[in-house]
């Protein structure tokens, strides 16, 4: 499916993360202008200059789990925008460490980057829709592991969990203004910088997928665009998972049997 959003302008939190990267990629293809963030001003002009975007594109480099960062961030986009047509809250952590382990801090870095950023974005960014009248779109990138504890990451899975009951919450709350709120559960692709993984972990959960590989460039960035298009002005408030199944169930055999006849 090809989509349009000629004249669109999209946020993008975690630009130079991977999955920032195919979205953005995916939106600049479409037409759209793009306000890119992430903390490192290098690596995002980079990424804008190879993601391209229409006239009046833009990167804000900011660490958003400092609140004069957000403000900062919402004032440059009113200014050279007015207003977002779509937020996409991409920036996420997966670090890894048991309960037993894990001190404090870590935890409340977990759940401000998962949960009070997007919470506080889409708060600002809702705000411009609604004082400008736009029917906007917002869309959280959530994980599969919203339903599906996973040992030694358990704060990123109850992070997730909570991204997805906001993203209802908001939708709830939005829909009187035209404005809808998805979220979209992406598939297992290794190669964060952020959160590292292991070559073992890698292959142990490629192994595991049903439909068979990692997810790809093409697939969540699609289903983003998708819900974010006039093909979906009928959906707000769902978390839809583009994981090759990765979520219901893994193909490990755990017992001596190993075909299916």
């Amino acid at each position: 499916m090809d989509f349009n959003f000629v004249g669109k302008g999209v946020v993008i939190t975690g630009a130079c993360g991977i999955y920032g990267r195919w979205i953005a990629d995916a939106f600049a293809r479409a037409g759209a202008r793009l306000c890119l963030t992430d903390q490192d001003p290098v690596a995002l002009a980079a990424r804008l200059a190879e993601a391209g975007g229409a006239e009046g594109s833009f990167v804000f480099a900011a660490d958003l789990m400092d609140d004069a960062a957000l403000r900062g961030l919402g004032d440059a986009l009113a200014t050279r925008w007015g207003t977002p047509d779509i937020l996409v809250n991409n920036a996420g952590v997966y670090p890894s460490g048991f309960l037993l382990d894990i001190d404090a801090a870590e935890w409340d870095r977990i759940m401000g980057i998962n949960v009070r950023v997007p919470f506080l974005l889409t708060q600002t960014v809702a705000k411009l829709m609604i004082a400008a009248s736009r029917r906007g779109c917002i869309v959280n990138i959530s994980s599969g592991a919203a339903h599906r504890m996973r040992r030694s990451v358990v704060p990123y899975c109850l992070s997730k969990s909570a991204l997805d009951r906001l993203t209802k919450g908001y939708a709830l709350e939005l829909a009187e203004y035209g404005i809808r709120v998805n979220a979209v559960e992406p598939g297992f692709a290794p190669g964060s910088t952020s959160s590292p993984l292991t070559e073992a972990h890698v292959l142990n959960t490629s192994a595991g997928i049903p439909l068979g590989r990692v997810s790809g460039p093409d697939d969540a960035a699609a289903a983003v665009l998708f819900l974010c298009s006039d093909s979906a002005a009928y959906i707000t408030g769902t978390a839809l998972a583009v994981d090759g199944g990765n979520s219901i169930g893994s193909l490990a055999v755990h017992q001596a049997k190993k075909t299916a006849l």
